[in-house]
């Protein structure tokens, strides 16, 4: 097969055309528009680049359609050509909820932002925050007087991103029917709670990063921060600034998944090498949200329960 051959099959096939004819399945909760989560058993694929590159969040493998066919099993380049080339007709399902590419050129990331109201009660963002999330009242009032967040469309919350100087890089969106993260910004890192403080709390949502802080009380010595569901090197950088903190401790908060114990190594090796304080905190159930969930049921039977 020659480099035009090779060329064309680049330009018919995709990752997704791949993977499903593997058996992979959409995650359609844990997927953006730029970026689609494929499961099969506990394996995790990611593919961006409209479908053109990939990369497996549990390892340094990446790479276009060629490398995703080694990857999946292809004894070599030229297997992993015959691989792609088997599936040129094979036409691959859309991936449920993902929204229309937008038209128009965007306003950059600080009017976008400007341009959305704060959550108040009784708006949508608060109702799916503190009902759908279960989160407190209190929490959310705190995340709002720091600027935190703000009113999505369609019912969702944005949860903003920034660098160490307090500069919005992005947001986090969240709601009912969608997951995703600013188109044209940049992950770094959700903080929520006192700025200067030397215990970090690291989670993989800033959902989760609130959830915690309210199961947790609040601590006062605490900043909670997301990742923003990856681990970009931007954000890499963010985490190692912090834990060059004198008498910085990082706790890793990430799922209770592989792909958790996979960014709680990373964590635990960024403190190994700033001669920070290091612990993990693994949530009951998958993520620190459900167990919030959880934990407020609980208490609402056990009320039920004391004035029945």
């Amino acid at each position: 097969m020659d480099k035009r051959e090779i060329e064309g099959l680049r330009e018919k096939v995709g990752c997704p055309a791949l993977l499903e004819k593997d058996g992979w399945k959409v995650d359609v909760k844990e997927s953006t528009r730029r970026a689609i989560k494929y499961r099969r058993d506990s394996n995790i694929v990611i593919v961006i680049h409209q479908g053109r590159g990939w990369f497996d969040p549990l390892s340094p493998a990446k790479g276009d359609v060629f490398s995703l066919a080694e990857h999946l099993g292809a004894d070599g380049f030229v297997e992993a050509c015959d691989r792609v080339a088997d599936v040129v007709a094979f036409v691959p399902s859309a991936p449920a909820r993902q929204r229309p590419a937008r038209p128009k050129a965007l306003a950059s990331v600080a009017e976008r932002w400007g341009h959305r109201f704060k959550p108040r009660p009784d708006s949508p963002a608060w109702i799916y925050l503190t009902g759908e999330r279960a989160l407190p009242a209190d929490i959310v009032k705190q995340a709002i007087a720091c600027g935190r967040l703000r009113e999505g469309p369609q019912g969702s919350m944005w949860a903003a991103h920034s660098d160490s100087v307090g500069a919005l890089t992005g947001w986090e969106e969240r709601g009912l029917k969608w997951r995703g993260f600013a188109t044209g910004g940049a992950k770094k890192l959700f903080r929520f709670g006192p700025a200067g403080s030397e215990r970090i709390c690291i989670t993989e949502a800033a959902i989760d990063a609130m959830s915690v802080a309210a199961i947790e009380g609040p601590r006062p010595d605490t900043l909670y921060v997301s990742t923003g569901g990856g681990w970009s090197p931007a954000t890499d950088e963010a985490i190692r600034s912090l834990a060059k903190r004198a008498n910085a401790r990082l706790v890793a908060a990430t799922d209770n998944n592989r792909q958790g114990d996979v960014y709680a190594d990373r964590a635990r090796a960024i403190a190994a090498e700033a001669s920070a304080g290091y612990a993990r905190s693994r949530p009951r159930a998958d993520d620190w949200n459900e167990d919030l969930k959880a934990l407020v049921k609980k208490l609402e039977k056990e009320l039920v329960a004391k004035n029945g």
